[in-house]
C-alpha cells in the first residue's frame, strides 16, 4: 500500500515537471519505453530490485540502456529515483505516469483481440467507431490470438463486445446441451 502511494506521488511529480517543460508527450513516450523494457526483460526488473548492486553501477547501466532513446527530463528523473534508492519502483512509476497522462488527456485504451492482424483500413474504421461511441481519444492495442478462430473481441474500460467465432460456438454448445424434455423450475 505504501509503495502504491509513493509511485503515484512520483508519477504526478514527473507529470508536473513535464508540463512545466512542455514535454508531456516526450516523457509519456519515454515512460512507455521504460515500461515495455521492464515488462519484456525480467532481468532488467530483477537488476533494478537488487539491493546488492550499487547505485552508481545501476546509474551507468540505465544510462547505457536509455542513452539516446529518452529525453533529458526522463534521464534526470531516472537519476534522481536511482539516487534516492527507489529504482525498484521505476516500472510501477512508469505505469502510473502513463495512467495519469491518459486520464489528464482523456485517452481511453481499447484492446482488440483478433485471429489475424487487422488491415489498416479496418483498423481505422474500428478507431472511428470507437471514437464516436466514447467521445474520447482512443488508443488501440491489437492482440492476435488464433484461439478465437475468427471475429474479434473489443474491450474498452469495463465494456466488452465479443463477436468471436469461438464464443459463438461455445454459446451454441450450451444451447444444444440443454435438454428440452426436462422442465426447468
Amino acid at each position: 500500500m505504501r509503495n502504491a502511494r509513493v509511485t503515484v506521488r512520483y508519477a504526478k511529480a514527473l507529470y508536473g515537471l513535464a508540463i512545466e517543460n512542455k514535454s508531456e508527450l516526450d516523457v509519456y513516450n519515454d515512460m512507455q519505453k521504460l515500461s515495455n523494457a521492464c515488462r519484456e526483460n525480467k532481468d532488467l526488473t530483477l537488476f533494478l530490485k537488487s539491493p546488492i548492486i550499487k547505485t552508481d553501477k545501476k546509474l551507468k547501466i540505465l544510462d547505457q540502456i536509455f542513452e539516446k532513446k529518452i529525453s533529458n527530463i526522463s534521464k534526470l528523473f531516472l537519476k534522481i529515483i536511482t539516487q534516492k534508492k527507489r529504482e525498484s519502483l521505476l516500472y510501477d512509476i512508469a505505469n502510473k505516469f502513463i495512467e495519469v497522462y491518459k486520464q489528464k488527456n482523456n485517452i481511453e485504451t481499447a484492446n482488440i483481440i483478433t485471429a489475424q492482424k487487422l488491415d489498416p483500413q479496418l483498423r481505422e474504421n474500428i478507431l472511428n467507431v470507437l471514437k464516436n461511441r466514447f467521445q474520447e481519444k482512443i488508443e488501440l492495442n491489437e492482440v492476435v490470438d488464433d484461439k478465437i478462430i475468427g471475429g474479434s473481441i473489443i474491450r474498452v474500460a469495463d465494456k466488452q463486445l465479443d463477436s468471436s467465432v469461438s464464443s459463438t460456438l461455445q454459446k451454441l454448445k450450451h444451447k444444444f446441451n440443454k435438454n428440452l424434455y426436462i422442465q426447468d423450475y
